[in-house]
């Protein structure tokens, strides 16, 4: 069988348009593609239907891949079936980290990408993660996006990042340790856990960091004016922000803990979670 499982919310609730572009694009390698709303099921009763070599299609962005991580993670899914991505997205920060090992960008398989992933806990909730766990002004660009959304207008999460970096957003003290080792600092603007490179809708934060390494990487940046942080900011997106080695640092591992000496917001895959204190990621051996 091979099924279509869409999302009529993602891409700011233009899922159903994806869903049209889907099949008409997929009809010649999926015919009959049988069209699953994802808002709509269970996805334990779903997962009960599958077989081995059925073609499970994901038509998203990063919060529906999410979502549809945790779901295979949670229920049985049969082995051999076969789970492809459809990218359609606001972020698509997944595909932005791997689309140089694609073929195709229209229809990636993520078998691979999905069978071992890093977990979250945050104010006692344990959730797995695709791409970051997002913390510090990142968070809070995420919970302004959030009120921005619900007025019914589009948020750009650029011109949010900006206008909290000259003024609003004010920087905590932070402890962070990573496998057992703790590093203390002052004034931070983030302190995410990346397990991809990008995060943010193209913020290439963590260069360096491998998704299939099994280790995680949490960049802290820190300290400095608002203005020269502003600068250096503006690097994420191409990844220059490296060479501010007096205000960027990177700490890679299996188990990253950070704790504010204040509540902040913090987002996990673009999902906004509110005044939080500290969090656990972690890789499982």
């Amino acid at each position: 069988m091979n099924y279509l499982l869409y999302n009529p919310l993602s891409n700011n609730g233009k899922g159903d348009e994806g869903k049209k572009k889907a099949i008409k694009d997929l009809n010649g390698q999926f015919p009959d593609l049988e069209e699953v709303d994802y808002t709509s099921i269970i996805f334990e009763d779903l997962a009960k239907d599958l077989q081995p070599g059925d073609n499970l299609i994901l038509c998203g962005g990063d919060g529906t891949l999410n979502f549809f991580a945790n779901d295979i993670k949670t229920y049985t899914v049969p082995e051999g079936v076969n789970y492809y991505l459809f990218p359609y997205g606001t972020g698509n920060d997944f595909v932005n980290d791997i689309k140089d090992k694609c073929l195709n960008l229209k229809l990636i398989e993520i078998n691979k990408y999905l069978e071992k992933l890093p977990k979250v806990r945050v104010n006692g909730k344990e959730t797995y993660f695709i791409n970051n766990v997002g913390y510090g002004l990142d968070g809070m660009v995420c919970e302004v996006a959030d009120e921005i959304r619900a007025k019914g207008k589009k948020p750009n999460y650029t011109s949010i990042a900006i206008s909290l970096l000259r003024g609003k957003y004010e920087r905590r003290n932070a402890k962070v340790t990573v496998d057992g080792v703790t590093k203390e600092f002052k004034e931070v603007w983030i302190a995410p856990a990346m397990n991809g490179r990008y995060y943010g809708g193209g913020m290439k934060a963590t260069p360096e960091q491998n998704r299939l390494s099994g280790n995680l990487t949490c960049a802290v940046m820190y300290g400095q004016s608002r203005l020269h942080t502003i600068t250096a900011f503006m690097g994420i997106f191409k990844g220059t922000h490296v060479k501010h080695t007096e205000m960027v640092e990177f700490l890679v591992g299996k188990h990253v803990h950070v704790e504010f000496d204040t509540p902040c917001a913090l987002q996990i895959d673009g999902e906004t979670y509110l005044d939080v204190k500290e969090y656990d990621a972690w890789y499982e051996e």
